[in-house]
């Protein structure tokens, strides 16, 4: 890709395909790749065409996670650059939240590298599709700045004690080992990659809109709660879920065998 827009967006049967389009520097998560992927994602929130998103990559590097180049230029400020800091992280943790509250699932197409915040990036997307050379790391702890923004995505998708041993040691996992702890979904022929992971989305962006919506809601709500709590708002959830049209035409398509038609109320 020639484009030199931090992030490429491209529009097919209702997937929105996000390109980090900086292999230059391993599309590190720079403060301006940061806002690009943000604007994104808010233009998509309000475009009903768009339906789920894959965040995929240029070049041979997913993303090696903050431009450590940019944050440490930002010493030379008069307060040691930890304004600059803390903007980064801050809008590093919104883009993360966007995200998970984005009405659209989001998909992570991981190909090469993913370290550090380019790890939290995928661990934070709903699901992740690997191709086979894909490697994963949190690698902070071995240059004197532990990786405790990536850990919050970490520790929401993994075992604690997965979550900590590569917090722990920042060694490097390969993508089958990914999958076992649950940090991808699936692993995949690196050539197939992309036709993998778009036919995962075209077969959700056929699912009802409305459905999608409220079930991607509700579970990430009811996985902070008590479980009696969570109990009872999935049954309120679901009770309302039946009243909507798409539910009523689904479970009458069922019954009568045939497929049905959505429209996304």
């Amino acid at each position: 890709m020639t484009n030199d827009t931090p992030v490429i967006s491209a529009l097919n049967g209702g997937v929105l395909r996000l390109t980090l389009n900086a292999p230059e520097s391993r599309n590190s998560l720079s403060f301006a790749m940061i806002e690009a992927l943000r604007a994104a994602l808010r233009a998509a929130d309000v475009d009903r065409d768009v339906r789920v998103i894959v965040i995929a990559a240029a070049g041979h590097v997913f993303s090696a996670g903050h431009d450590l180049k940019e944050m440490d230029a930002a010493r030379t400020a008069e307060d040691g650059g930890r304004g600059a800091f803390i903007r980064l992280f801050e809008a590093c943790g919104r883009l993360m939240q966007e995200i998970v509250n984005h009405r659209c699932p989001v998909i992570a197409e991981v190909a090469g590298v993913a370290t550090a915040a380019g790890c939290q990036l995928v661990a934070s997307c709903d699901l992740a599709v690997a191709g086979k050379a894909a490697r994963f790391a949190t690698p902070g702890v071995r240059i004197g700045l532990f990786c405790s923004t990536p850990m919050v995505a970490l520790t929401r998708n993994l075992s604690a004690k997965h979550a900590m041993e590569m917090l722990l040691t920042g060694d490097l996992i390969d993508a089958p080992r990914a999958a076992e702890i649950g940090l991808v979904n699936r692993v995949v022929e690196d050539a197939a990659l992309t036709a993998e992971t778009m036919a995962l989305a075209a077969q959700i962006a056929g699912r009802s809109q409305l459905t999608v919506g409220i079930g991607k809601r509700a579970f990430y709500a009811q996985r902070e709660m008590p479980l009696a709590e969570a109990y009872a708002y999935a049954g309120t959830v679901m009770a309302e879920n039946m009243m909507a049209a798409d539910a009523c035409e689904g479970i009458g398509a069922f019954i009568a065998k045939r497929d049905p038609v959505w429209t996304d109320s």
